[in-house]
């Protein structure tokens, strides 16, 4: 259906409607994940109703953050990346259309079946049999639509960050079809054909590499092209930006293990997914430095623009984060953090540090383009601004109350006395972790309050938009 925001050449319509879906999952994904932080504050939340658990709510906070939020970001960023880079239209509107609504039918479905018990009980990866096969649907036309605009593109190069948009679309295919094999028993029921430790390290085989390729390979592809765009200035090295790829998909795939060290897993895996974690460090850092020394000659653009603060905040937190996971993989340090909090921590640092900051950025630099405005031109530039600080504090107190409480739950749990017995038991333990988890749900609370403030300022960008459109269109006719 056409409209007066169509371009002449692109695709706007399809960007458009995930661009807006990103900012509607964003805030139910987040809205859930401070609804189960306060449970563990407050139990009595819910008692009794089963399917508002936090055992069912939590995995419906995940797939609508990762896949609602996230996956939505990576669609509406990519389709519009493709486009301005390659300057060719997308391959099939109609197939662009369908990825919309599938993926939309996908999280409803989630949204759906999780409350209700419907699950394959593995991380990142718990939706039934029949929407795994939509996934696949939705994921191949996705494909077609991104390499077919590749291949009809006006010029030989192909841009770098569409090698990390490409990369994330193929590796997540392979991930999801092999650790989603599994045995239908009924229609909302199936069971894994992998049994015991295989299965376990198919799951995060998956697991991890959903981080490094869903989380970390599409939204890099995501800063290659929205960080020197609102800077102004190309990218500091284009031939790091090349090492940094194959570096980074070359080692991604094999650090999986490290989640889990001190299983039945064989000694020699766990030792190699240690290794290959330690040296993820080296192509970590290097596109983190890349993208942060774009910015070389224009650091001055941070004191007023408040885009440009999200996404170079954004790579601080990345490269924060890839230098925690790394440590978190050394199987000494992994004795004190697994199954702690510390690892919530860690999560979330590249959660909300660096996926969603990048994210919000994005957004805000794509979001006036896609409806007729000025790159960045949104509605209210101090709306941003706060935003950002609420963003900025909410993930720092998210954080560190979540370093503060691993370490301390470690600690509590590896404590002896002289007789050999434990000194804390774990409820102790638990009791010790509330005030963190309080300070964990204010920050969540904080994070949401921002995304609320998006939305705010997105709808009235979009009516601004439209009343400027309209008025265009007026006087155009009466001329």
């Amino acid at each position: 259906m056409s409209s007066t925001f169509d371009h002449p050449t692109y695709n706007y319509s399809v960007v458009r409607a995930f661009t807006i879906m990103t900012v509607v999952w964003g805030i139910i994904g987040m809205g859930l994940g401070v609804l189960i932080a306060s449970q563990l504050v407050f139990p009595e939340i819910f008692a009794g109703i089963e399917y508002l658990h936090f055992g069912r709510l939590r995995p419906l906070h995940t797939n609508a953050v990762i896949f609602g939020f996230g996956g939505c970001a990576l669609f509406a960023t990519s389709f519009f990346v493709v486009q301005r880079t390659t300057q060719a239209r997308l391959f099939s509107d109609t197939l662009a259309s369908f990825v919309f609504w599938g993926w939309q039918a996908v999280l409803v479905s989630a949204a759906i079946t999780l409350p209700l018990g419907y699950t394959q009980v593995k991380e990142y990866a718990e939706l039934e049999w029949p929407i795994d096969i939509l996934i696949t649907l939705v994921w191949v036309a996705y494909a077609v639509v991104f390499f077919g605009t590749i291949m009809q593109r006006k010029m030989q190069h192909i841009y770098v960050a569409n090698w990390f948009y490409g990369a994330f679309i193929v590796t997540v295919a392979v991930l999801h079809i092999f650790n989603s094999l599994s045995v239908p028993v009924s229609t909302l029921k199936s069971y894994s054909v992998y049994s015991g430790a295989v299965d376990a390290m198919v799951q995060w085989w998956y697991g991890h590499n959903a981080v490094g390729f869903f989380l970390t390979a599409g939204f890099l592809g995501m800063m290659y092209y929205f960080v020197p765009k609102q800077t102004g200035r190309p990218v500091f090295s284009y031939r790091l930006s090349i090492v940094h790829f194959w570096a980074l998909i070359s080692l991604y795939i094999w650090a999986g293990p490290h989640h889990l060290h001190y299983t039945a897993l064989p000694e020699w895996t766990q030792s190699v997914g240690m290794i290959m974690s330690l040296i993820l460090l080296a192509p970590s850092w290097g596109g983190m430095i890349n993208g942060v020394m774009t910015l070389s000659g224009a650091w001055h653009k941070l004191r007023t623009d408040p885009i440009l603060r999200f996404l170079v905040v954004s790579l601080s937190f990345y490269g924060m984060s890839t230098f925690e996971g790394p440590m978190m993989a050394i199987k000494t340090v992994n004795a004190l953090s697994h199954y702690t909090d510390w690892t919530i921590g860690h999560v979330h640092a590249g959660a909300l540090g660096w996926v969603a900051m990048v994210s919000i950025g994005a957004v805000y630099h794509m979001l006036p383009v896609v409806f007729g405005r000025k790159m960045g031109e949104m509605y209210s530039v101090r709306l941003i601004n706060i935003h950002f600080w609420l963003a900025t504090i909410g993930t720092v107190l998210y954080i560190a109350s979540m370093w503060v409480n691993g370490i301390m739950q470690g600690l509590m749990w590896r404590a002896f006395n002289n007789d050999g017995s434990l000194t804390y038991s774990f409820v102790e333990s638990v009791d010790a972790s509330v005030p963190g988890w309080g300070v964990r749900a204010i920050g969540g609370g904080l994070f949401l309050a921002g995304m609320i403030l998006m939305a705010v300022n997105s709808y009235l960008t979009i009516r601004a938009s439209k009343q400027q459109n309209a008025e265009l269109v007026g006087t155009t006719q009466a001329a």
